[in-house]
């Protein structure tokens, strides 16, 4: 899966999840300022992220991610 695609399945359930339009989930968006998501909302988000990528994301690994481009590395990074 390239990048792009992989990007579109990611704003899919950001979309889903979070009850933000398509555009707001661009790379430079941050979760608690711009999609004002709480701790809760990103707990669901990731659930749907590894359902959707099959992959597995330890909770330690989410500290310092605020936005959505690296919340998306850290998805991508995990399935190579």
């Amino acid at each position: 899966m390239d990048q792009q695609a992989a990007f579109e399945k990611f704003k899919e359930c950001a979309v889903k999840v979070l009850g933000v339009t398509p555009d707001q989930v661009v790379p430079t968006a941050r979760f608690a300022e711009d999609l004002d998501a709480d701790s809760l909302d990103l707990v669901e988000l990731v659930m749907a992220l590894e359902d959707e990528f099959g992959v597995s994301v330890d909770e330690s690994e989410l500290e310092g991610v605020e936005t959505v481009q690296q919340s998306f590395e850290l998805i991508t990074g995990k399935m190579e």
